[in-house]
């Protein structure tokens, strides 16, 4: 007599998904190809953007981007250590710079598309760097002002404030 197979039940797998978060972000303009006399009417430079935890580095790039009014896309990345410009921080990089060998000690941590703001751990009061244009040296720090556990219905990531006028993308472009 033939043995009747029963389908094998799996044990359901129920994982636990924490709920998205909104991240304000205060993005200070540090250093970048300005003249003095763009830096003596505009002493504060800085843009205040919400973002979803669930967005990625590059979402949060292209905020940036369109926040301060450029139209030249450059390579980027994101730094997260003792603060922008340190050279230990942890990079988080564009998809081809991550296949870059540049040895071990110089390898990214990750890539910018795949990074999410909730799985970075952040934390308010803690600040990261962002560096645009390796040319032309574009440095920005970016606070972290607040961390809410509802996300308001909208569109994200989007720009909340802004403090003095965006610098031409270019020096020469200020003449």
């Amino acid at each position: 007599m033939a043995r009747s197979k029963k389908p094998v039940e799996k044990a359901s797998q129920h994982t636990y998904k924490a709920p998205v978060q909104l991240y304000t972000l205060e993005v200070l303009l540090l250093s970048g190809p300005i003249t003095e006399k763009f830096a003596k009417k505009n002493p504060l430079i800085s843009r205040t953007i919400k973002i979803r935890g669930d967005q990625t580095l590059e979402d949060l790039h292209d905020a940036i981007f369109d926040a301060f009014d450029r139209f030249d896309e450059h390579m980027y990345e994101f730094q997260f250590g003792k603060g922008p410009m340190d050279p230990k921080a942890l990079r988080y990089v564009l998809p081809n710079a991550f296949e870059m060998d540049m040895g071990d000690d110089k390898r990214p941590a990750c890539r910018v598309d795949q990074t999410t703001l909730d799985s970075l751990g952040l934390e308010v009061g803690s600040s990261f760097g962002y560096w645009f244009d390796f040319g032309d040296d574009w440095w920005h720090q970016i606070d972290v002002a607040a961390i809410e556990e509802t996300v308001p219905t909208g569109k994200y990531p989007k720009v909340t404030k802004k403090a003095g006028k965006s610098p031409p993308q270019y020096a020469d472009e200020d003449e």
